[in-house]
């Protein structure tokens, strides 16, 4: 989401830093802001909005400056502003910063108690202070080792001091950062993109790593002051490859970078890992609004429509109360009831789908309260909704939807345990169990990507079949659909997705030889049931690719002609990793087939007309 870029050298930095920033703009972001070390102090400039804003600013730089840091902010500890906005200061100490301090408000009690003002509302300020308070008798480099070992959560930071000129010291921390070695000049950036106009040089940082920064080169650190040796790689990409991180297609980088995406999704919603409790404010609900609810209606297009389905089943599993799931072109469109005590649930990736939008209207118009789950800060759904959820999966540029998807998914299911704790349906432990559970899903998901060389092999065998059929049961039936969507998406392969046990009821009739059936069955209360389905398949000659638990690795070969696993987790958490194999075969059974699978014919990433 936010971008860093930091530069030091013999050239100008302000252009450096303000190109890099531009190139970074693919992140999102909501505000932006520079520093620069001008002789003897560092001047700092921040505004809300576009960096061409910022750009303009910067008119009244007093002298020339080779040494600098940018920053550009997607708001999550406080709203879009200029006080907000990165680089923080104090006094002569200036930084950026990326993630989330989690022992923040901790921090700044006790930081406020020893006489340190804060100006801003963010978490990252805690950090600036700290390093001013650790090096009044310390380098830079040893402040901020100091400061490091005093916060909890993830964090990207580059730093500057007016005692040091000429030199910038970053850490890293569940966040990304990576370096870059010009000709008598040094880069750190969030990513590649933003200095690789003036070097292709890189090293790439590692958890727990710091980096000193001068003209003269770089030095890398562990977080106890010890050297590291690191190596540095030469990038051949060209600016295409560059912007997609080196992945031939935005949308194999976005499934890639979807543990990542649910993390961010997850980070700071949390107020406790050991009750399970959910921060509400998050939502822009109250417990008490949650505690009289009904019944919950879901209304969405597309792949959201499938995140909904989930939150059906999943709302209904941890709240025990009733939710309706509606297309939302359908549903303006059939005369809907919504009762007292209900709540709206709009789910749109970008905030600006039309048939969305006008349900989401027509709710509001009704009295009914409305939380929108969307993912573009400042879009049309989340100002006009009462409440909203930000999912933070950063800009999807591929049009077929992938990590949005996931992270729409970790928010219902979020939300789904906020309810089931006020409606009482789910007591501490539960809810703790249920969130412990969901904080091993962006590990799990790095696991199933392993398997992606295996899934384009299946998808090379399979990639000239003229149909498929999808089958799932239970949690498993909406990434069912959601597999058949994207299939069609990318290859314009007809595709059908069914809930398994309707199959009898019409879909069979498909089925001859060597028919492509993807099956979603994790080895769970309704496996054996699903594996009947399985075998009326075989029986009738059809081809049968089964994605399932590694567990189930044996037995599954035993009745299919494919198997793909996944790793072993509870039921409620396997449909967000079922998804990512789903994901990998339409994207290489759409590569194999020269389809452009960014920018598949006749679709826009955003449908902004009914």
């Amino acid at each position: 989401m936010c971008g860093i870029i930091g530069y030091t050298g013999g050239e100008e930095a302000v252009p450096i830093i303000i190109d890099g920033l531009k190139r970074l703009e693919y992140r999102g972001y909501d505000s932006a802001g520079i520093a620069c070390q001008c002789d003897a102090k560092v001047e700092v400039r921040r505004c809300k909005g576009k960096i061409s804003e910022l750009d303009s600013q910067l008119s009244d730089f007093s002298g020339s400056s080779s040494t600098a840091i940018g920053h550009t902010r997607w708001a999550t500890h406080g709203k879009p502003s200029e006080e907000n906005a990165h680089p923080h200061r104090s006094d002569g100490i200036v930084i950026v910063h990326n993630g989330i301090i989690e022992n923040y408000i901790e921090l700044k009690q006790q930081l406020e108690g020893e006489g340190y003002v804060f100006t801003s509302e963010t978490d990252t300020e805690v950090i600036c202070h700290l390093i001013k308070k650790h090096s009044e008798d310390k380098s830079l480099t040893e402040a901020l080792m100091e400061a490091i070992r005093s916060v909890r959560g993830a964090y990207a930071i580059a730093a500057m001091s007016e005692k040091e000129p000429g030199r910038i010291v970053a850490a890293r921390k569940d966040s990304p950062l990576v370096a870059g070695i010009g000709d008598g000049e040094c880069f750190v950036a969030s990513d590649i993109p933003a200095f690789l106009a003036h070097t292709r040089k890189v090293v790439f940082m590692e958890d727990g790593e710091m980096a000193v920064l001068s003209p003269e080169g770089i030095e890398f650190l562990s977080l106890e002051g010890k050297p590291i040796q690191k190596e540095t790689v030469t990038i051949d990409w060209n600016a295409a490859m560059a912007e997609k991180g080196g992945y031939r297609h935005f949308m194999l980088k976005e499934i890639f970078e979807q543990p990542r995406s649910v993390a961010d999704t997850i980070t700071g919603r949390l107020l406790s890992h050991r009750t399970g409790e959910i921060n509400l404010e998050e939502f822009g609900l109250e417990d008490q609004q949650l505690r009289t609810l009904e019944k919950v209606t879901i209304v969405a297009c597309g792949t959201s429509w499938h995140a909904g389905l989930f939150g059906k089943y999943i709302i209904e599993r941890f709240a025990r109360i009733p939710v309706e799931v509606d297309i939302a072109s359908e549903f303006r469109y059939r005369g809907p009831i919504l009762q007292d005590n209900s709540l709206f649930v709009s789910i749109t990736q970008s905030g600006e789908t039309a048939d969305t939008l006008a349900a989401q209207r027509l709710a509001q118009a009704q009295g009914t309260k409305t939380l929108s789950i969307c993912n573009v800060v400042g879009s049309t759904a989340s100002r006009e909704a009462d409440a909203v959820f930000f999912t933070r999966s950063g800009p999807e540029i591929g049009v077929a939807s992938t990590k949005a998807f996931t992270a729409q998914i970790v928010a219902l299911y979020l939300f789904s345990v906020a309810l089931g704790r006020a409606k009482g349906a789910l007591d501490e432990d539960g809810a703790r169990d249920l969130i412990n559970d969901l904080l091993t899903v962006a590990d799990l998901m790095e696991q199933t990507l392993l398997s992606d060389p295996e899934i384009k092999g299946i998808a090379k065998e399979l990639h000239k079949n003229k149909a498929f059929l999808f089958l799932g049961r239970s949690l498993q039936f909406p990434i069912a659909l959601e597999g058949a969507l994207k299939l069609k998406e990318i290859s314009y392969i007809h595709a059908e997705g069914y809930a398994a046990g309707e199959m009898k009821h019409g879909p069979i009739a498909l089925i001859d030889d060597g028919y492509p059936v993807v099956v979603c069955a994790p080895k769970d209360d309704l496996y054996e049931k699903v594996v009947s389905n399985i075998q009326e398949i075989r029986s009738r000659g059809g081809t049968i690719i089964l994605i399932t638990n590694e567990s189930n690795k044996a037995h599954a070969a035993g009745i299919s002609d494919y198997v793909i696993t996944v790793p072993d987790c509870p039921t409620h958490i396997m449909p967000i990793i079922t998804a990512v194999p789903m994901q990998l075969l339409s994207y290489h059974i759409g590569v194999f087939l020269g389809c452009d699978v960014d920018q598949p014919r006749n679709l826009a990433k955003s449908v902004t007309v009914e």
